[in-house]
């Protein structure tokens, strides 16, 4: 047997044929493609970029035979594992090389190892993507459940399942009989997976998942992250409620004591802690100094602030939750990081000027002039106040700021090389001795504003069901500021879940899947439980996280420790907070509003180094309507200008016209791109269609094809004359690989496009369409494509065979021709 070319060599043919080579009409073949195949056979990979001959029998090894199973030995050779004698050459192995089909079913055989070397083996237990194949099956490859028929927009074969799920439908309601059951329950049975309801529920409530996993040697890690997260944000929690939403302290420490602990419940990072924050604290006293404007609630009355703030939460947390009921989690996506990054630094400006005035004991003199007036105003009003400053409240807030940023920025340095470093409780201790110097030397009594009676709104952890009727009034106020407070807290989560992820599997920990939209149930209901006791907002941070997770937090136990830690100094601390200064807690917000600026130099950076302007255009106008008016208007702009952008860019069509690359007869590339690289084929227009069609993109696709049949481009302006030759579109392919899926209003425009194109005598080929079974090809059948184009003569391979069976359906129409006029002569 003469030796058989590689794999990769058996996709060059060995005399390669031109393009539109001439096949006369007297060739034996019936039809122009049958004459094409008698010369070229081919097929393509699933990428369709690469040709090669077909494989045939006289290709297959005679000592080898196929089945079912994949290649089974010869007759005479069944006995070689009793005998366990090699067969073949020395050294046991047989070598062949076979196409890549062959050789997919060679993987697939079952018993290759001991054919291959003549010796019984035990059977390797692998795993490639199933869920418990390593243990329960010899040969786990995974897979879709072979019964499953998909409909044609590539929905669920069974409409419970569609609608409900496969949770509901396979592990509440147990429908999973014949040709309906679910690829989940089909691989679970397949793998020995017995309790299938028990494996839905450790996916919803992960705290069943990750407590059978935990270890006593995690319990220190969390426990010393716990408290040393304790020492940072118990008294920032007191400053975000007194300082930015208005409220008595006490409910900023809500937010510390119930929501970590109902997401170690429920939440699926495990390393991710949740609390209150700047912007949705500073949103929560937007709607509370709105209400004193209007004279519904008083400066003092800070039972009825508690309740407006219980009902911005609850508000917000409901959106949360619904969002997550309807798998929304995809939302995340929607706004663009320079909207989120100019939203978020003018949060920060916005945040450091509302600190200054209490900073400088201004406090008094801007409640009667700024206190609800703009970030300008306020800065305008520091600049003809600053000799009103009081000297005492300066100097504690200051030094305490200065002392803070200089740990942060030390621990930063230093954290690298000695990790130990962020163990240092610098804001736990500037506290501690700005509160006992202020009781040891009665500070207070010489103009030092102090936080005073932290619980002043009641019984401590009083339930408030915030929606009653005299309430109702607050309500149309917080929906807009609550759902905007979800957006943000949603988007702020998510980037901290992925950042953190489920879990190292390389170290200690416990490992949970990550899921968008459980972290939206996990959220939302947490900030419903915490509205109900009036806490502020509160959602996953990132850099708390992270000093979680530097600090030893390892699970979710170190959230449910700093849960129980806040109750604990809520019950028996709250006197101690008495002497706190209230201008060392607002240098506490400064630092966090410092570190929401500081990273947007580096986005304005690499925005102006690759020249984005669009971005940079949409990051300052949202920084500056934010800065100049307010933040709702801020928020509302940016989001606007994001969703316009993402439809824009959503509904664009993305087809391209091809050129071929010279010196190759089946390589194709954009002639856009390489305008000067590529030859245009005679009388052809090839369209490549990169993306599946939707309603969404196929409104505008009439449109940009005309400009690629008028210009030869997509990038011209539609006010140019007519460039390119009309005689150059009397045939026009279609390269449809990226079309993975289509849906009906999208086959409805593609056929009024073949519909118009044939009224006009002009050839239209399909190539390198899905297979006959997928929902794309079906809709092409249905919709009439398949036959408007001529048949399935006219969907194939490639565009090398689009352009024979152009040239071979010329000859064939001027034979015809020739022959017509011969006889009307004759």
């Amino acid at each position: 047997m003469p030796p058989k070319r590689s794999s990769t060599a058996a996709h060059a043919p060995a005399t390669p044929s031109q393009l539109r080579q001439a096949h006369v009409p007297s060739d034996a073949s019936g039809s122009p493609e049958e004459a094409m195949h008698q010369h070229h056979h081919s097929y393509y990979d699933d990428d369709g970029d690469e040709p090669g001959p077909v494989p045939s029998s006289s290709d297959t090894p005679p000592d080898l035979a196929f089945s079912a199973d994949g290649i089974q030995p010869p007759a005479d050779a069944t006995s070689m594992h009793s005998t366990h004698e090699t067969v073949g050459p020395p050294g046991g192995i047989i070598e062949v090389d076979l196409e890549p089909t062959v050789r997919t079913r060679l993987l697939g055989h079952q018993d290759w190892d001991s054919f291959n070397r003549g010796v019984e083996r035990p059977a390797a237990h692998r795993n490639y993507g199933s869920f418990a194949g390593s243990i329960h099956s010899e040969q786990s490859f995974g897979g879709t459940f072979p019964g499953i028929q998909e409909t044609a927009e590539g929905g669920a074969p069974d409409a419970t399942h569609a609608v409900l799920g496969d949770a509901v439908a396979d592990g509440v309601l147990n429908k999973a009989n014949g040709q309906k059951m679910s690829t989940t329950r089909w691989l679970a049975e397949r793998h020995g997976i017995k309790d299938k309801r028990m494996m839905y529920l450790k996916y919803y409530i992960p705290v069943l998942n990750w407590t059978p996993q935990y270890r006593w040697r995690y319990f220190k890690g969390d426990l010393v992250a716990a408290l040393t997260m304790s020492s940072f944000y118990i008294p920032m929690s007191l400053s975000y409620a007194s300082n930015l939403a208005h409220l008595p302290p006490v409910h900023g420490l809500y937010s510390f004591a119930l929501n970590p602990l109902i997401y170690a419940v429920l939440g699926t990072c495990p390393q991710m802690v949740v609390g209150p924050e700047a912007p949705g604290s500073l949103l929560v006293g937007e709607i509370v100094r709105e209400n004193i404007k209007k004279g519904t609630t008083g400066d003092n009355d800070g039972r009825r602030n508690a309740e407006i703030a219980g009902i911005v939460t609850c508000m917000a947390g409901a959106f949360i939750l619904i969002a997550g009921f309807f798998r929304l989690g995809f939302l995340d996506n929607v706004l663009s990081r320079p909207f989120l990054r100019g939203f978020i630094s003018a949060i920060g400006v916005v945040i450091f000027v509302d600190q200054l005035i209490p900073q400088m004991g201004l406090a008094r003199l801007a409640a009667d002039q700024v206190s609800h007036g703009s970030c300008v105003d306020k800065v305008v009003f520091l600049f003809r106040n600053v000799g009103h400053a009081h000297g005492l409240t300066c100097a504690m807030s200051f030094t305490a700021f200065a002392i803070i940023m200089f740990f942060r920025e030390f621990k930063k340095r230093m954290q690298p090389r000695y990790p130990s470093v962020a163990y240092i409780p610098d804001r736990f201790v500037v506290v501690v001795l700005a509160a006992l110097l202020t009781w040891r030397y009665r500070l207070d009594q010489q103009g030092l504003a102090v936080l005073g009676d932290v619980n002043t709104s009641g019984h401590l952890f009083a339930v408030h069901f915030p929606f009653e009727m005299s309430h109702l009034k607050y309500v149309s106020d917080a929906i807009n500021t609550a759902l905007i407070i979800a957006m943000l807290g949603f988007f702020e989560s998510s980037v901290a879940a992925k950042s953190l992820g489920s879990g190292d599997h390389t170290k200690d920990g416990v490992h949970m899947p990550l899921s968008a939209n459980r972290e939206l149930i996990a959220l939302g209901t947490a900030n419903i439980t915490g509205g109900l006791f009036m806490a502020l907002p509160a959602f996953g941070g990132y850099g708390r996280s992270k000093v979680n997770a530097s600090t030893g937090g390892l699970t979710p136990m170190s959230s449910i420790l700093l849960s129980v830690i806040t109750i604990l100094c809520t019950v028996f601390l709250l006197p101690s907070f008495y002497y706190l200064p209230k201008g060392v807690l607002c240098a506490m917000v400064s630092v966090v509003a410092y570190s929401l600026v500081e990273e947007a130099p580096h986005d304005v950076k690499f925005f102006l180094r690759i020249r984005g302007w669009s971005e940079l255009i949409l990051m300052g106008l949202i920084f500056i309507i934010t800065i100049v008016w307010d933040l709702k208007r801020g928020i509302g702009v940016g989001i606007g200008l994001s969703i316009l952008r993402l439809i824009r860019h959503s509904v664009r069509p993305r087809i391209q016209i091809l050129g071929r690359v010279p010196g190759t007869t089946n390589q194709f590339s954009n002639a856009e791109q390489h305008a000067a690289n590529v030859e245009f084929i005679e009388g052809c227009l090839i369209v490549k269609i990169p993306e599946p069609l939707t309603f969404a993109n196929t409104g505008n696709l009439k449109t940009r094809l005309r400009r690629l049949e008028d210009h030869g481009t997509d990038k011209a302006h539609p006010a140019l004359p007519r460039v390119r030759r009309a005689e150059h579109n009397r045939n026009v392919i279609f390269d449809v690989h990226g079309v993975t899926s289509l849906d009906g209003a999208g086959a409805q425009v593609l056929a009024e496009i073949v519909e118009s194109y044939r009224n006009r005598d002009v050839r239209v080929f399909f190539c390198r369409v899905p297979g006959e079974q997928s929902p794309v090809y079906q809709l092409f059948d249905k919709s009439g494509i398949l036959d408007m184009c001529g048949g399935p003569r006219h969907f194939v391979h490639s565009v090398e065979e689009a352009l024979r069976m152009t040239e071979l359906e010329r000859l064939t129409e001027d034979g015809a021709s020739s022959v017509d006029e011969s006889s009307r002569a004759v």
